[in-house]
């Protein structure tokens, strides 16, 4: 039996802790496996898609705030170019 420390003594674990140990450990085990395998070109990609997105976002909400500050398209677009 797996022993465990409570309050500086050392208690042996019962059965149902044992068992969620092994499958904290398995968890554990499967999330770096995962990491392991990740392919960091694929991750790379996905990260500039989406910082691209943020842009783009950020990008619209500027316009929607200058017309809400009664811009037009034009004097927009002569704002920013876009």
């Amino acid at each position: 039996m797996a022993t465990r420390l409570v309050n500086g003594k050392i208690i042996e674990m019962t059965s149902v802790e044992e068992i969620k140990l092994t499958e904290a450990r398995n968890k554990a085990n499967e999330f770096q496996t995962a990491w392991d395998n990740v392919d960091e070109e694929k991750l790379t990609e996905l990260n500039v898609k989406v910082e691209t997105i943020n842009k783009l976002k950020k990008a619209k909400s500027g316009k929607q705030k200058l017309k809400d500050l009664g811009l037009d398209g034009d004097e927009i677009q002569a704002l920013i170019g876009v």
